[in-house]
């Protein structure tokens, strides 16, 4: 059964580097959305439903349900295949299950890029100058050098564009409402992945109560922040394996 990652933002396939280390297993397929690793083809948009039409088609041509894993963007992406096309899955995992939740509110960085003016110069000032810049950039973030130097070589004005087109798509009340099909997902079995220490996708209880709805599991991982896959990737492989075994 085939292992499909999918990242999310400001990020490239690589931010999985150290987890598919710890997998040790060669049916692991990595997907970047466009503008997030992968370029953007003509005509595409990189709104959520454009992204979510994206992962369905790249599924599709996959031919067999998969186990599917998404992160930050890439997490609300694989919730929004999980709602509308389960016959593609086996399984889904997500760390972003948060953003559906009625309550929850974009954080202070996604407001900034979804304001005209002010998200041209947020999406200038994190992705722009050198490559070294960049790279301290996500390390202050808490990714390890090695991958976040892997990260930024990535980073430009196109996935700069893309952010802006995404996170101005997914203003509320647009994820709330996509939200309401979230019991869909309980036909297949899902798991919430909860690092307590991630700020960026609703508080514990946001994303307890959009995991119930969801029918997942919570894989609750004490101490880790948004980039749990880098920071203890022995951890997460280890749980993900014992999710897919069973």
């Amino acid at each position: 059964m085939t292992v499909v990652l999918v990242n999310g933002n400001p990020e490239t396939a690589a931010v999985w580097d150290p987890l598919c280390a710890e997998l040790d297993r060669a049916d692991v397929l990595r997907l970047s959305p466009p503008g997030f690793g992968a370029p953007v083809p003509d005509g595409f948009a990189c709104t959520v439903t454009g992204s979510r039409d994206w992962l369905i088609a790249e599924l599709e041509a996959l031919g067999e349900p998969v186990d599917l894993v998404g992160h930050d963007i890439g997490g609300s992406i694989v919730v929004s295949v999980a709602m509308t096309r389960l016959d593609l899955l086996r399984t889904w995992v997500s760390d972003s299950l948060g953003v559906f939740d009625p309550d929850y509110v974009w954080h202070d960085l996604a407001r900034q890029w979804q304001t005209p003016g002010d998200g041209e110069r947020s999406v200038a000032d994190l992705l722009g100058g050198t490559l070294a810049g960049r790279t301290a950039r996500m390390v202050g973030r808490g990714i390890a050098e090695p991958v976040a130097a892997r990260l930024a070589a990535g980073q430009g004005p196109e996935m700069g564009r893309a952010i802006l087109t995404f996170y101005r798509s997914a203003a509320q009340p647009v994820m709330a409402e996509l939200g309401r099909a979230l019991p869909a997902a309980a036909a297949r079995p899902g798991l919430a992945v909860l690092g307590t220490d991630d700020h960026f996708v609703g508080s514990e209880a946001l994303r307890r109560r959009s995991a119930e709805r969801a029918g997942a599991r919570v894989l609750t991982l004490p101490g880790l922040g948004h980039w749990w896959m880098v920071q203890d990737p022995g951890r997460a492989a280890r749980a993900l394996s014992e999710f897919w075994t069973s």
